[in-house]
């Protein structure tokens, strides 16, 4: 009977140890985020180092550990496609797609799962088919289209003609092009729409607007982000003001944009993941404020533009010069 009793207790004392074990191997309380970048270039990488430093700094005033996975699409829908099933494979608290193409990849790749997705920079939500869902939520830098033409014809007002230079690719994109067209259809202004999807076919586009225009308006678009230092030199070496939608274009020679803080959007994006996994509710999308005009100063010397004229227009007014990799 002794013998039995120690063979029970030594088994009951086995068991315990390995549902301890297993306890801690499925759960060790370190909270897992990914962040899916849409591809590279400056604006979308302030917003995941400020996500990263967010999220960073938020788990350690709760005295928890983090992991933060990073990913990037390099602009390639086949690899956002993998990564969204990659993501989705994986047990993360909260998935941070940072552009459009990004989330809408992420969602579909998620489908089914209820973990929370917390999109950053996408210009129209509704647009890109993100809102709607109970797990879905982001931070929106919805650009003011007709503001940044009001720029465009205060610092020129004889413009004849404007181009409208982005991606058909790029969902971006469409809505602040139809605002634009709606804008300038309005003032009677002609425009010409050159549009190209991969880098050569974007410079072509750009190129192909030398001697036809006056200014140029692209918005937040990330395939001409992508070779925006190219696109900033042949607009400016002809003579033609590039209007954008995110300072990452001004510092990479264009002329100006008026647009959201990039670090602050990265900042409230992960605030909101974090608030998210900690219990909170998943809010509606939030549309961060603009108003910060930022002029590449080496730009408008070269081009002969006084853009004192936009002291007028908003609260601050910075100028940048050409960031030289």
């Amino acid at each position: 009977m002794k013998k039995l009793i120690c063979v029970m207790l030594t088994a009951i004392l086995t068991l315990s140890l390995f549902a301890g074990c297993g306890a801690q191997a499925a759960d060790d309380g370190t909270l897992k985020v990914a962040i899916v970048q849409q591809l590279d270039h400056s604006s979308l990488d302030e917003i995941s180092d400020a996500v990263t430093a967010q999220l960073e700094k938020m788990a350690a005033d709760q005295g928890k550990q983090i992991q933060v996975e990073h990913y990037n699409g390099q602009n390639d829908t086949s690899i956002l496609a993998q990564i969204g099933a990659d993501v989705a494979a994986e047990n993360y608290d909260a998935i941070i797609p940072i552009a459009t193409l990004a989330a809408q990849y992420v969602l579909t790749g998620t489908e089914g799962k209820d973990v929370p997705i917390v999109y950053a920079a996408v210009s129209d939500p509704e647009g890109a088919g993100l809102t709607g869902y109970s797990n879905v939520t982001g931070v929106s830098d919805a650009l003011n289209t007709p503001f940044i033409l009001d720029m465009m014809f205060a610092a020129d007002p004889d413009i004849q003609t404007v181009g409208l230079l982005y991606s058909l690719s790029e969902p971006n994109s469409e809505k602040p092009i139809a605002e634009a067209k709606a804008y300038l259809d309005a003032k009677g202004i002609p425009y010409i729409e050159k549009t190209g999807n991969t880098a050569d076919e974007v410079i072509t586009a750009a190129t192909a607007l030398v001697g036809r225009c006056d200014a140029v308006f692209t918005p937040t678009d990330n395939a001409v982000m992508n070779v925006a230092p190219s696109v900033a030199e042949i607009l400016c070496d002809a003579g033609i003001a590039h209007y954008t939608g995110a300072d990452s274009f001004v510092q990479a020679g264009s002329f100006v944009t008026c647009g959201v803080n990039y670090t602050e959007l990265g900042t409230y994006a992960a605030t909101v993941a974090m608030d998210i996994i900690l219990g909170g509710a998943v809010p509606e999308f939030h549309v961060m404020e603009g108003g910060i005009i930022t002029v590449n100063d080496d730009t408008a010397k070269a081009l002969g533009i006084d853009y004192a004229v936009f002291n007028t227009m908003a609260n601050t007014v910075q100028a940048v010069s050409t960031i030289v990799d």
